[in-house]
């Protein structure tokens, strides 16, 4: 319903466009070809876009033309060269569920390279909310969704049986001329509050002044334009294979650690010199 809603506003695609180009700019460094890739939610066909201008995809399915549930994916076992998703993935119910599902659809060596909002963002917006709603209506109400900490993304690649997992995060900070032009940004992503537990009450004139007051006076530049955060988490694993690095086992080193640094071992117990 806030897609539709997005698309009848006139979308903001603008972090979906960067997060687009980015995911291409990661997959070129791939030195191979996906027959067979999917993308899993991105709102718009921007991903899409880039991933034709590639070469290295052949045959790409879309939620966007496939009735497509991210928590019940419709894919066969291990019939998935690539799956991508941009901005999509932190709206999900289940996110170890559906990564456990990603993994099972993903040939062996297959990847998935994902893009999704991290606890960063928005961080601004959350504490004026919080304090303005605090002081206005004696309570806080839930009004932006909690996102995935970046600490515990890759525990659940693991948890899902992806293999080499990587996580980092970029931060793009957006300035916009007053906060109402931030919340109208984020109504045209489709990206307002879809929390069960939020207030049902409409917002109050005076709490949403209250928390335009403390958004400016905190987080304004000299010009007086607002910096609002966007937290971009990126994830990336594979489906094992017999051809992927594999770590040697325990007491198999060939090379003292101490060697190797030109240093000198301390035993247990030993006090360091000085």
């Amino acid at each position: 319903m806030r897609q539709r809603r997005a698309q009848a506003l006139g979308a903001a695609t603008f972090l979906l466009e960067r997060v687009a180009q980015e995911l291409g700019e990661r997959l070129s460094v791939v030195l191979r070809r996906f027959e067979r890739a999917a993308d899993l939610g991105t709102p718009t066909d921007a991903l899409i876009r880039v991933l034709e201008a590639s070469g290295k995809v052949g045959t790409i399915v879309s939620a966007r033309n496939l009735a497509m549930d991210e928590e019940a994916l419709p894919f066969a076992e291990a019939s998935l060269d690539l799956v991508v998703s941009a901005l999509s993935l932190q709206f999900v119910n289940d996110l170890p569920g559906t990564l456990i599902q990603i993994r099972r659809a993903l040939r062996p060596d297959g990847l998935l390279l994902a893009a999704l909002a991290g606890g960063g963002s928005l961080a601004e917006l959350r504490e004026a909310f919080a304090q303005a709603e605090s002081e206005i209506e004696g309570g806080v109400s839930p009004r932006v969704a909690p996102f995935a900490d970046l600490r515990d993304l890759g525990g659940l690649l693991q948890r899902a049986g992806l293999a080499l997992p990587v996580v980092d995060a970029d931060r793009l900070t957006v300035r916009y001329p007053d906060v109402l032009a931030l919340m109208h940004d984020l109504r045209r992503m489709g990206a307002t509050n879809i929390l069960h537990e939020r207030r049902r009450t409409p917002l109050k004139r005076a709490t949403l002044a209250r928390m335009a007051e403390i958004y400016a006076r905190r987080f304004a530049d000299a010009d007086g334009r607002l910096r609002a955060t966007y937290e971009i988490v990126w994830l990336s694993g594979w489906a094992p294979h017999a051809s992927q690095q594999q770590p040697l086992k325990p007491g198999t080193a060939q090379q003292r650690l101490a060697d190797a640094l030109g240093a000198r071992e301390i035993s247990a117990g030993e006090k360091a010199g000085r």
